[in-house]
């Protein structure tokens, strides 16, 4: 599906406490499969069902994300080697939406060729994609936003995606230091208040839930009044 932009999602914190509020059991992922690894956009999967990206620095923790949320150890390979994820990586959960796993950026040793392609491939799918309802950027709470943290979220909000921040690797920082950290992710990424800002752990699980909470809001198809059309840019 390429004909329009992205159907994004009303990002506001209010909303999703509503929605949470509403909401009889607490969401859970039941069953998570990966489909393909994608480099172009005729590789997609063809359902209509809706996507939620994460986008982040390389090694910041996207694939021990994606496995702690689902309760899998090796659903989404890890690697030692940052600028491992070379292509778009597509989860199936619940069988009904997709989690995406957009490749790493801003490691030093990935070529310039590779960066290159990446470019270009992620743009396609972000700027595109109909089903695409969010994009998750992951940032590491021990350290400021880098450049490359302060242009994708820039390239973001230029483009319209609906965008929230995760910041991982929580259980490094003390909780009583933690707030101070967020509030620095904040003033350097230019955050709004009504954009949430998440501390995750996939070491011990912390913020779990709360992350959950956001995708079932995000994933949720019944509240149409909630999306933003979001207009394809033309091919150059």
């Amino acid at each position: 599906m390429m004909g329009r932009g992205p159907e994004v999602k009303r990002m506001d914190i209010t909303l999703v406490e509503q929605h949470k509020e509403k909401e009889a059991t607490p969401f859970l992922i039941r069953d998570a499969q990966f489909v393909i690894s994608a480099v172009r956009h005729d590789q997609y999967p063809q359902e209509p069902w809706p996507e939620v990206a994460l986008a982040g620095r390389s090694n910041v923790g996207k694939s021990s994300l994606i496995n702690r949320l689902c309760n899998r150890r090796h659903l989404a390979k890890t690697s030692s080697k940052p600028g491992k994820t070379q292509t778009i990586n597509f989860y199936r959960i619940n069988n009904n939406c997709h989690l995406i796993d957009l490749p790493g950026y801003g490691y030093a040793s990935v070529s310039k060729t590779q960066r290159a392609t990446w470019g270009p491939m992620m743009e396609t799918y972000m700027k595109k994609r109909e089903q695409l309802r969010a994009v998750l950027q992951l940032v590491d709470l021990r350290h400021p936003p880098s450049s490359d943290d302060k242009a994708m979220h820039a390239w973001l909000n230029h483009y319209e995606i609906a965008t929230a921040v995760i910041a991982t690797k929580a259980d490094k920082i003390p909780r009583g230091k933690r707030s101070a950290h967020l509030a620095v992710i904040r003033r350097d990424l230019q955050v709004p208040k009504e954009i949430p800002i998440l501390a995750f752990s996939a070491e011990t699980g912390e913020g779990k839930e709360d992350v959950l909470d956001l995708l079932a809001y995000l994933w949720e198809e019944r509240d149409e009044e909630m999306l933003i059309s979001v207009d394809a840019v033309p091919e150059e």
